[in-house]
């Protein structure tokens, strides 16, 4: 924990002038009608639209130029790991699936990476990427499994500690675990006093179940709003023993949660944000009898979100 809160100290030197230092908001709405302090930290104005954009510059620029990088991703990781590429001369490919959406295709492809097409969803596409590194071609990037994009994604901490006078608790969305791992590390190494709550989602919970089991297990994996954090852990997972190092409580939130929460932010907050951030919200919210009178920040992750899906979700 304190090796990887050690490195995001480093990181952030690195990344400083690649991302945005994003804000800490105080809640317009919900923390007066919750009856605490509650704040958000603003990763939905992080470059790229989410917080991947400081693990991937992180691991660009911890390795050594001229490699020839590959990663997969048609999601928030394929975009920041395409402009990180581009703003550090880094030689990187992107497998896809062959179902990627064109918008994503065309932003990845905007930053002049090279792109393979292969399988019918981001699974197969993982696989490929994986076996291309093996054969000794390519360096691969793990989305979250990698100790220099943990320690990105920690840098969030080391902000939100300049930012926030003391945080008593912290919502955080659970999916490989990089994230609140990162965030953990720092916290929990800098502010030992902070109880960090990891959000998960009842539809795909393979953190939070290998958390409860203390080694990795798969778990069922339906569709969920909180797509950005969906799907399993590698079996060698490095993000597992930090997350039960530094996670003081894991919180399962329905759907109808992650679609409530989305809702409040948009109306309460004018935020418009993807499912996995309302997801950490949906989780304070599940606990908010509990955290009255307490400083509370929900880090909203990224605001890359469908449109026809969230216009819906708000006006119903």
């Amino acid at each position: 924990m304190s090796q990887s809160a050690a490195r995001s100290v480093r990181a952030r030197r690195r990344i400083n002038d690649l991302i945005y230092q994003t804000p800490t908001l105080p809640a317009r709405v919900l923390g007066d009608e919750m009856g605490c302090d509650l704040r958000f930290k603003a990763e939905n104005f992080q470059l790229t639209g989410s917080f991947k954009m400081r693990g991937a510059a992180s691991k660009m620029t911890a390795l050594d130029p001229g490699q020839k990088l590959i990663t997969a991703s048609s999601g928030n990781h394929g975009i920041a790991s395409s402009r990180a590429a581009s703003l550090t001369g880094q030689d990187l490919t992107v497998v896809l699936p062959e179902t990627v959406a064109r918008a994503k295709l065309e932003k990845i492809r905007a930053f002049g990476v090279e792109v393979i097409m292969h399988g019918e969803e981001s699974g197969m596409a993982e696989i490929h990427a994986q076996n291309l590194a093996a054969s000794g071609d390519y360096t691969y990037i793990s989305p979250y499994n990698d100790v220099d994009v943990i320690a990105g994604q920690g840098t969030i901490g080391l902000e939100l500690l300049e930012q926030v006078d003391e945080v008593d608790n912290i919502f955080i969305s659970m999916g490989g675990g990089g994230l609140i791992s990162g965030i953990g590390s720092v916290l929990k190494s800098f502010s030992g006093n902070t109880h960090v709550i990891g959000v998960s989602a009842q539809n795909s919970a393979a953190l939070a179940a290998s958390i409860q089991a203390g080694r990795v297990v798969e778990t069922e994996h339906l569709d969920t709003l909180a797509d950005g954090v969906a799907g399993g852990m590698d079996q060698d997972s490095l993000t597992l023993p930090l997350a039960m190092d530094v996670i003081d409580q894991v919180v399962e939130c329905s759907e109808a949660e992650i679609a409530a929460a989305l809702r409040r932010l948009a109306k309460d907050e004018n935020m418009l944000v993807e499912g996995a951030a309302a997801l950490a919200l949906a989780g304070f919210l599940q606990l908010s009898d509990e955290m009255r009178g307490q400083t509370n920040v929900v880090l909203l992750c990224g605001a890359n979100f469908d449109w026809t899906k969230v216009s819906s979700l708000i006006q119903s």
